[in-house]
């Protein structure tokens, strides 16, 4: 077995060096790495993987010309690497532009519905985006559930009045038949002084539910590691505050989020922005085990 100088020995990847041809040398590498092709593909695809010929039978005299190369080889893996590791960020951050950008445009649509005019082309777009955002992620997954329309009413209000009780006020449109769109009756039209005794005007206008955009959402999602729910990002195990509602939804992509049910302000459609669940519902944990969980799921 030839030997290699340590320091140089320190540096390379055994593992990856035993499956290298012999074959190969330093101005190959160096012209297949220089290629706008995937680099290093050949060499690492399953035909190019044959067993390395440095036996006992190598002369030792080549400990130098094997050691060279072994460090070429590990420069052309790394480099592979980086560009495999800069390759999946891209994707990455590809999702997180195009989710940022759903978020602006439910933003704008909000700003834009009480600040400016618009023309009924542009109502009509606006009110689209928002009512195919809220049916996003159907598509991943067949068994996702659309959220009850009460939820549904609640995101496409631009001001994300609670559902349940935003819903009490479209049964009274309903009746009415006013002929006026719905948010336009209840906010400037017939139904602007209406006021239902299970809930009046003031009471609907300080529920706002709280739409997380996909940066604040990342600060509720945990994830399953060792049997036990930890906080993704900080690692902390889930443990419920006593007398707190706890509540839980998973997206159509089986990502969990949990959060601290504040009446009024938080539910479970904040978590996803109004958008297709697969699970929702309450849950108990004791440092990172669950101890009860209740909901609906498909």
């Amino acid at each position: 077995m030839p030997s290699f100088p340590e320091s140089n020995c320190m540096e390379v990847e055994t593992q990856t060096l035993s499956h290298l041809p012999c074959s190969l040398d330093g101005n190959d590498i160096s012209h297949d790495f220089r290629t706008h092709e995937s680099p290093g593909l050949e060499m690492l695809s399953e035909e190019a993987q044959v067993e390395t010929s440095r036996d006992t039978d190598a002369p030792v005299g080549g400990a130098c010309s094997d050691s060279a190369a072994a460090v070429k080889v590990q420069k052309v893996y790394r480099s592979y690497r980086t560009r495999r590791r800069l390759a999946d960020s891209a994707v990455v951050a590809e999702e997180l532009w195009w989710q940022a950008i759903d978020y602006a445009r439910l933003n704008l649509s909000t700003v834009s519905f009480f600040k400016m005019q618009e023309s009924a082309a542009s109502r009509w777009n606006r009110v689209s985006i928002n009512a195919s955002r809220v049916g996003k992620g159907l598509s991943k997954d067949l068994k996702a559930q659309k959220l009850a329309f009460q939820h549904w009413i609640e995101a496409i209000d631009p001001r994300h009045r609670y559902g349940h009780l935003l819903h009490l006020y479209y049964e009274e449109w309903c009746q009415a038949d006013s002929g006026q769109p719905f948010f336009y009756w209840l906010d400037i039209g017939d139904g602007k002084e209406l006021d239902l005794k299970a809930c009046p005007q003031s009471k609907l206008r300080e529920q706002c539910i709280k739409y997380l955009g996909p940066q604040e959402r990342a600060h509720y999602e945990y994830i399953i590691s060792e049997g036990k729910i930890i906080h993704k990002q900080t690692g902390d195990l889930l443990h419920t505050i006593q007398g707190a509602k706890w509540i839980f939804v998973m997206s159509t992509s089986k990502r969990l989020y949990a959060g601290e049910k504040r009446k009024g302000k938080f539910h479970h459609s904040s978590f996803l922005a109004g958008g297709a669940t697969m699970a929702a519902g309450r849950l108990l944990a004791e440092h990172g085990i669950l101890k009860v969980w209740i909901g609906r799921h498909r």
